[in-house]
């Protein structure tokens, strides 16, 4: 379903992120006086120096930024990062409004560990249902789609430049290494969701005896069997080779499977971060298995 061009979907999303953001922000960054990376850790440093208000300062230091946003990004993405950028700080002022006492402050590692978390899970669910919070996070996405640097990757160098700013003003050093480790923790985590939680292999086939292997896998496993053609370097001899994804939990029965047709044949299995198509995401009708 869509509203003025967006999938109602995706604001859901965007919204979910968004209150998870901005509730680790407030009960594990703010309550233990720790930083955070790129605008939302200049929102902090305006905080703490100043006193100013974190909900009002986002939507402030995102102008600018939106204005290249809808430039460079498109329509639709530009109102996904209104959405982002607006909800952010209406969660993050109802988190002050109705805070919750979480102390930590006998346990900083708990409260970095929480924050990286809960910050980590929110952007990553809001960059993979098309939107951004604005500032750093448009100017990741921007290097992930023209230069190929994974989001986390992009905003953590951000992050280390916005985090030595904060320790050189009002973070001393101990709460400063907490906080690398907060932003490393939700970097790891926004790559983990961006990926996709759901982790396959793909596993790799050659045998003198490929298609009895590609009609068993067929029948008794369900799975899809794509025959590429490949050619000894050393031989020349021509044989075919097979390509089968599979889930996590299946490749103990695929190899019990090639081992009773063929004990000698050469199998690689790999790491596969994200799979879409018959079998995983759509059914045998071509119809998504989850809407």
């Amino acid at each position: 379903m869509k509203f003025f061009g967006l999938k109602i979907k995706n604001v859901l999303f965007i919204l979910l992120g968004s209150a998870i953001f901005s509730f680790g922000l407030v009960h594990f960054n703010i309550q233990n006086e720790l930083g955070e990376g790129g605008f939302t850790g200049i929102t902090l440093l305006l905080l703490y120096l100043f006193n100013w208000d974190p909900a009002l300062m986002n939507i402030l230091l995102n102008i600018p930024v939106l204005i290249i946003g809808w430039r460079i990004l498109g329509r639709t993405t530009f109102y996904y990062s209104l959405i982002g950028i607006f909800s952010v700080s209406l969660f993050i002022w109802m988190s002050q409004i109705f805070m919750i006492e979480i102390d930590l402050a006998a346990d900083l590692t708990l409260a970095a560990l929480f924050a990286g978390v809960c910050i980590g899970v929110g952007l990553g669910i809001i960059f993979r249902y098309g939107g951004t919070t604005g500032g750093v996070d448009i100017i990741a996405r921007l290097l992930n789609k023209y230069l190929g640097w994974s989001m986390g990757r992009a905003m953590f160098i951000f992050d280390a430049i916005v985090i030595f700013t904060s320790i050189i003003t009002y973070l001393d050093h101990i709460k400063g290494m907490y906080t690398l480790v907060a932003v490393f923790v939700g970097a790891r985590v926004i790559d983990f969701i961006q990926e996709g939680a759901y982790s396959a292999r793909g596993t790799t086939i050659i045998s003198e005896r490929s298609q009895q292997i590609s009609e068993r896998i067929l029948e008794e496993m369900d799975r899809g069997v794509t025959v590429l053609q490949g050619r000894g370097s050393f031989t020349g001899a021509r044989r075919d080779v097979l390509y089968c994804v599979i889930s996590k939990n299946e490749i103990v029965r695929l190899k019990n499977l090639i081992d009773q047709v063929d004990p000698h044949a050469f199998v690689t299995v790999s790491h596969v971060s994200d799979v879409a198509g018959e079998g995983f995401t759509l059914d045998e009708n071509k119809k998504p298995i989850h809407d």
